[in-house]
């Protein structure tokens, strides 16, 4: 009976933990579930820190109410101020009550985002957090001006214990250093910037279409990673391209482009799928693919090409391109590709033939000129049809790593 439990309890921390991984941790979603705080999570999105912020593993976050929120909305800090602002509300640390209240010596110094952005001088970007007689709890940027008045933690908004937790706190922390004024970013001739680097032939092509460059150049100084096809594999896939339809090469353009910045080092150490310009721009579609390093090479994995970084264009804050090797082929414009092929089925008996009369087809029932196996799907139900295809392996996949690791789990326990 003993080891019954023990292999079911093994079993079910597997399954904590492979449903936790598949969960995550999305700031702005937990933070519109508390209208008090929609200024905070509005602000996380303007300066795309809500991203950063769900990629980490341990993080707290010091949310300030609506009514709190002081200058931060008035507009006279720039959007890199801001930026750095927000960085000191963000402890690279796991902090909940009961652990505030529990502190060695009754206080503590945590480093901040803003501390690890490099952006701040000796210990500037730590927050120093005080317990005081009573439970009360406060918070101080370090190299605060004396006489600043702190931070007083006021209780929990979401906690999962260890990894990630929200907290409310009653003021802005005031950090001069912070507040320092941050010029904006030279502005980039993106044109200019490809055209000069590997990708000469993809500007062209992004130049020829108003839709797509217009989204892609009005995205890039707020977050975005733009993957380049280099001019190879332009010539290459060009046949294919000519015979999609406007619509299909203003979305196969928006694919290649990711709206949220992404360091090369962030590229190799978070894998997994990313969404695109695409995914946003054409309604009831996923054009998603997967980011994968293998032998510190970053591969991009469509289902139907995988394609692998050669060069980096330009690697920039809010800005990265990379120059690519293939085109990237969505599933819901071209055929997936398939790593096996299924084994023919065993004959059956042999039927008798029998004739049958000729049948006329009309034209409307048959295929295109155009169309063809790797070409654009024909209508909405073809594009649907590979949607749940690609969805399908996907699901599968997900339901094969939990039962790998719930066997894994059984063996150990064994």
């Amino acid at each position: 009976m003993d080891l019954r439990l023990r292999r079911l309890a093994v079993v079910a921390v597997a399954l904590a933990v492979s449903a936790a991984a598949a969960e995550g941790f999305n700031i702005t979603k937990i933070l519109a579930e508390h209208p008090e705080y929609s200024k905070f999570n509005e602000l996380l999105t303007k300066t795309r820190l809500a991203g950063d912020i769900n990629r980490r593993r341990t993080i707290t976050v010091l949310a300030v109410a609506n009514g709190d929120i002081g200058a931060l909305t008035s507009g006279h800090y720039t959007l890199g101020t801001l930026r750095h602002i927000l960085e000191m509300h963000i402890v690279v640390d796991y902090f909940d009550e009961k652990k505030l209240k529990q502190l060695s010596h009754g206080a503590t110094a945590a480093s901040t985002m803003f501390q690890q952005s490099g952006a701040a001088t000796d210990m500037n970007g730590y927050v120093n957090i005080t317990q005081h007689r009573g439970g009360k709890v406060t918070f101080i940027a370090d190299g605060a001006p004396d006489g600043t008045a702190p931070s007083t933690f006021v209780g929990d908004i979401y906690a999962k214990r260890f990894d990630y937790a929200v907290l409310h706190v009653s003021k802005v922390l005031s950090s001069p250093e912070a507040e320092a004024p941050v010029a904006p970013p030279a502005p980039v001739n993106l044109t200019d910037l490809l055209s000069k680097k590997y990708c000469k032939s993809f500007a062209g092509l992004l130049a020829a279409n108003a839709d797509a460059f217009s989204t892609i150049n009005g995205t890039k100084d707020t977050a975005l990673t733009l993957f380049c096809p280099v001019d190879a594999a332009v010539a290459s896939f060009m046949p294919k391209f000519k015979n999609l339809t406007a619509k299909a090469k203003t979305a196969i353009l928006l694919y290649h482009a990711v709206p949220d910045y992404y360091s090369l080092q962030l590229l190799k150490s978070n894998n997994g799928k990313v969404t695109t310009l695409a995914t946003t721009s054409v309604a009831k579609k996923d054009y998603t693919y997967d980011v994968q390093t293998e032998d510190d090479t970053v591969t991009l994995d469509t289902k139907v090409t995988t394609s692998s970084i050669q060069a980096t264009v330009r690697d920039d804050d809010p800005l990265a391109v990379y120059a690519i090797s293939k085109f990237l082929q969505p599933k819901e414009l071209f055929k997936v590709a398939e790593d096996l092929a299924p084994a023919p089925a065993p004959e059956g008996p042999k039927k008798k033939k029998t004739k049958k009369k000729p049948t006329t087809t009309s034209a409307a029932a048959a295929p295109s000129d155009d169309e063809s196996a790797d070409g654009p799907a024909a209508d909405s139900s073809a594009d649907d049809a590979a949607d749940k295809a690609g969805a399908a392996p996907s699901l599968l996949a997900r339901w094969a790593a939990t039962a790998a690791t719930v066997a894994a789990a059984l063996a150990l326990a064994a």
